[in-house]
C-alpha cells in the first residue's frame, strides 16, 4: 500500500480515535471509518479499520471486563449475528460509489441517532418491548459490517437498560470484542481483509493502544458533553463528504 506522507497521517490520527473511542470517548470509531475512507476505496477502509478495532477491544476487555453484564448481551448476539450476515450479503453486492453512500448515510443518520439519545437521556421510561433487542441488534450487525459504526446503536440499548456507567463500558467492551471477532471470516471472505491489509495494521496498532492509554486519561479530565460535540460534527461533516 502506498501512502503519501498526509495519507500516514490520517492514517495514524484514525488508528489513534479508535483507540481513544474504546476506552474513553464512544463515537469516534465512526469519525476513524470516515478518515480512512478519504485516503482509500470505502469498502476497502471497512477492512482496515475492523483489526484495529479489535486490537481497540482487547485493550478495553482487560480494562473493563469485570464489570460486564452477559444477561444483556445474550439477548442482542442472536439478532447481531443475524444483521452481520445480511451486511455480508449486502456488501458483496454494491459497488465503490454505493458503499460510500451507503457509509455516509449510516454515519450521519447514527450521528443523529446519538443526538437524539443523548437530549433523552435524562427521561424516564425508556421503550423496552420485546422487540427492542431484535430491532436494536439486527441494525447493529448490518451496519457493523458495512460501516464498523454500531457504537451508538448498542450505546442506545444500553442505556435503555439503565446500567450504570461502569456496567454500561464493560458490556460494550466484551460486545464489541465478541462481535468483531465474529465478523473477521466474513471480512476475510469478501477479501476486505488480507495479508497486505494486516501487515498496515501491525504497522498502526501502535497508535491504537496509545489511544486507548490517551482515551482513559482525556475522559477523566476532559469535558465529555464538548468532546462528544466534536467528534459528532466532524462526523457529520465527513459523512456529508462521503455523500456529496
Amino acid at each position: 500500500m502506498s501512502f503519501s506522507s498526509w495519507d500516514w497521517a490520517l492514517a495514524i490520527a484514525s488508528a489513534l480515535l479508535v483507540g481513544v473511542s474504546k476506552t474513553g470517548v464512544s463515537g469516534l470509531g465512526m469519525l476513524a471509518v470516515v478518515l480512512f475512507a478519504q485516503i482509500m476505496p470505502a469498502k476497502q477502509a471497512t477492512g482496515i479499520v475492523l483489526p484495529l478495532l479489535c486490537f481497540g477491544d482487547l485493550a478495553a476487555v482487560a480494562s473493563y471486563r469485570q464489570h460486564a453484564q452477559w444477561s444483556y448481551l445474550w439477548r442482542l448476539f442472536p439478532w447481531t449475528a443475524a444483521g452481520v450476515v445480511i451486511g455480508y450479503f449486502a456488501l458483496n453486492r454494491i459497488d465503490e460509489r454505493q458503499a460510500r453512500v451507503m457509509i455516509g448515510g449510516i454515519v450521519l443518520t447514527l450521528v443523529t441517532v446519538h443526538v437524539v439519545r443523548r437530549a433523552r437521556a435524562k427521561a424516564n421510561g425508556a421503550d423496552r418491548g420485546w422487540w427492542f433487542a431484535p430491532l436494536v441488534g439486527v441494525l447493529a450487525g448490518f451496519t457493523t459490517l458495512v460501516a464498523n459504526a454500531a457504537g451508538p446503536l448498542m450505546a442506545i440499548y444500553l442505556l435503555a437498560m439503565r446500567l450504570p456507567k461502569m456496567a454500561f463500558v464493560g458490556t460494550a467492551a466484551v460486545f464489541f470484542l465478541l462481535l468483531n471477532l465474529f465478523k473477521v471470516p466474513f471480512m476475510m471472505n469478501l477479501g476486505l481483509i488480507n495479508p497486505e491489509s494486516f501487515k498496515l495494521n501491525l504497522l498502526l496498532a501502535p497508535a491504537v493502544f496509545v489511544g486507548t492509554w490517551l482515551g482513559r486519561k482525556l475522559l477523566a479530565k476532559l469535558n465529555q458533553r464538548l468532546f462528544e460535540n466534536l467528534a459528532l460534527g466532524l462526523s457529520a461533516v465527513a459523512g456529508l463528504k462521503l455523500l456529496f
